[in-house]
């Protein structure tokens, strides 16, 4: 690292941690202060942070992972000025600091492996490309009029795509697949799989240089869940496999899914605790503006194999690869804290496998198509319907207090209540058209 940075004469290292909320967090040091930081961390004021700490336990220690070190791809001057480190955030007596969401999910993955699993991800990352980003509450353009998988070319960004794909291959993160999605403006790009700890640090850069890519040609990037009322939302499908050593746990040769006992235990674990980690893998009000509406998002707890309206899907593009046997989760969206949902998710899924859980019938139909009472009647179990119907099961889930532990627990509930209760008292446009003239 050291001598990298002296051949590439990099003026600044950026030490990146996340927040509860997903946002993320930067100090920049010189290279000449890298020793100390590895050695001693950087101490920072966890008090002024979302969540992190109360004001008589402020002093927080921000310690560099080294494995993490990338070269930021921005070139000026012919020179690439800066270098990213993400840390994990500790108390001074050297102790992980409850309030890390990096910790959160380290700490399910030492649970996994003391099962003798390793967890991979592999997520499908949707968001829009905006000609402007209003900051008044107006309507966004999006940056062109293109649909699912068009070659599209627009004067504003015609190789957005291409560029982003170099910045992220620069910095180590391989992309497996980018194509246009269904609504005008709407990207998608699919990161290749990796264990889950690694992922959820490339879906942080991923979206950081996202939005520079987008501003360096021109337009905007948002990764809001559903920013158009009359177009599909922006998901993080979200694949997920366990190896037990170089074997895919979730293989099994015999079944005619080629699906291991363990893999339907997966499933099951997930289906049956969803609503539970519904307000985790999708945190915001407006990521319910999203999944009430079917549009490619999931309405009930449901599975099946080709059918795209469930929210968990079996994908068999490759029926013969062991290795590629996974489990598609559908339900995430691409604006949550990636290393609380992926630590949830896993959770559910482990409880399925310990538990023994039973998986339920396949949906075969159109989940989108039937009404809640359809759904109900046919057994489907309904997701919750908005951030307040989300908390209120996230309030109860043992699962989720032990997964996220007490502390982020407790803020999130806190926080995420508290935008519920700002988003009820808000006068929208819709009240004003509709109500104003009685």
């Amino acid at each position: 690292m050291l001598r990298t940075l002296e051949e590439r004469d990099i003026r600044f290292v950026r030490l990146w941690f996340t927040d509860i909320l997903g946002y993320l967090k930067s100090v920049a040091i010189a290279p000449a202060e890298l020793e100390g930081a590895f050695s001693e961390g950087i101490g920072f004021d966890g008090s002024a942070i979302e969540g992190f700490s109360r004001v008589s336990e402020a002093d927080t220690v921000a310690k560099p992972d080294p494995s993490t070190f990338q070269v930021l791809p921005w070139i000026t001057d012919g020179r690439q000025h800066s270098a990213r480190i993400f840390c994990d955030v500790a108390m001074p007596d050297g102790t992980p600091s409850w309030a890390d969401p990096r910790n959160v999910l380290r700490r399910q993955l030492n649970k996994a492996a003391d099962q003798g699993f390793t967890c991979y991800v592999h997520p499908e990352i949707e968001f829009f490309l905006l000609k402007d980003l209003p900051v008044d509450g107006t309507p966004p353009t999006p940056a062109d009029g293109g649909g699912y998988f068009d070659q599209t070319f627009h004067d504003t960004a015609p190789n957005f795509r291409r560029h982003a794909i170099e910045a992220l291959e620069s910095m180590g993160i391989s992309v497996e697949f980018s194509h246009h999605e269904g609504a005008p403006g709407q990207q998608e790009i699919d990161l290749r799989y990796a264990d889950a700890l690694s992922m959820a640090d490339n879906v942080m850069t991923f979206r950081y240089l996202i939005k520079q890519v987008a501003f360096n040609d021109g337009v905007r990037a948002t990764f809001m869940p559903k920013p158009f009322s009359e177009h599909p939302g922006s998901a993080m499908h979200t694949h997920l496999s366990l190896f037990e050593g170089d074997t895919n746990a979730f293989h099994n040769p015999d079944d005619p899914m080629q699906l291991s006992t363990i893999g339907k235990q997966f499933i099951a674990g997930i289906l049956e605790h969803a609503n539970e980690l519904s307000a985790v893998t999708n945190q915001w009000v407006n990521s319910y503006k999203r999944l009430i509406y079917g549009d490619e998002a999931p309405t009930a707890a449901t599975w099946g194999r080709a059918n795209r309206s469930a929210m968990v899907r079996v994908p068999l593009y490759t029926p013969n690869k062991a290795s590629s046997r996974r489990v598609e989760v559908r339900s995430p969206d691409s604006a949550c804290n990636p290393y609380l949902t992926f630590a949830v998710l896993l959770a559910a899924g482990l409880k399925g496998i310990e538990e023994g859980y039973e998986l339920p019938e396949e949906a075969e139909d159109n989940v989108w198509a039937l009404t809640p009472a359809e759904r109900r009647a046919m057994g489907y179990k309904e997701l919750p319907g908005s951030l307040a119907d989300a908390l209120t099961e996230m309030e109860k889930s043992e699962l989720v207090a032990e997964t996220l532990g007490e502390h982020v627990f407790d803020y999130f509930l806190r926080n995420k209540w508290a935008e519920w209760t700002a988003y009820r008292g808000r006068v929208t446009p819709f009240e004003l058209e509709s109500y104003l003239p009685l």
